[in-house]
């Protein structure tokens, strides 16, 4: 088994799956993660999974304003329980991407 080089081992595997879906696929970076937040929207994911992949989709150039659009797209399909459960989730993952924010800058401090 190989040695974990850092505290967040789950995380860190999350994001190398994310990085490696990138480079897998033959759509862009861009197309890549709009789809992947259509499909968070599509299975109701939790909180952390929007905050991983919001953060990858901003990496790559996604806006909050592609996002909406995104949810303007899905929701004839998904539903209006689906969109509202999505949008909370966002706003909690939001707070969480804030929250970790401050205590970095904390212990940085």
């Amino acid at each position: 088994m190989a040695e974990q080089a850092t505290d967040t081992p789950v995380l860190d595997l999350l994001a190398s799956m994310t990085a490696d879906s990138i480079e897998a696929s033959t759509l862009d970076a861009e197309t890549l993660m709009l789809v992947r937040i259509a499909a968070l929207v599509a299975v109701d994911a939790p909180p952390a999974s929007y905050l991983m992949n919001l953060g990858a989709a901003g990496e790559v150039g996604v806006d909050e304003e592609q996002v909406r659009g995104v949810l303007v797209a899905v929701a004839p399909i998904v539903g209006t329980a689906r969109i509202a459960s999505a949008t909370s989730k966002i706003v909690r993952a939001l707070g969480l991407a804030i929250e970790l924010a401050e205590l970095e800058a904390e212990d940085e401090a």
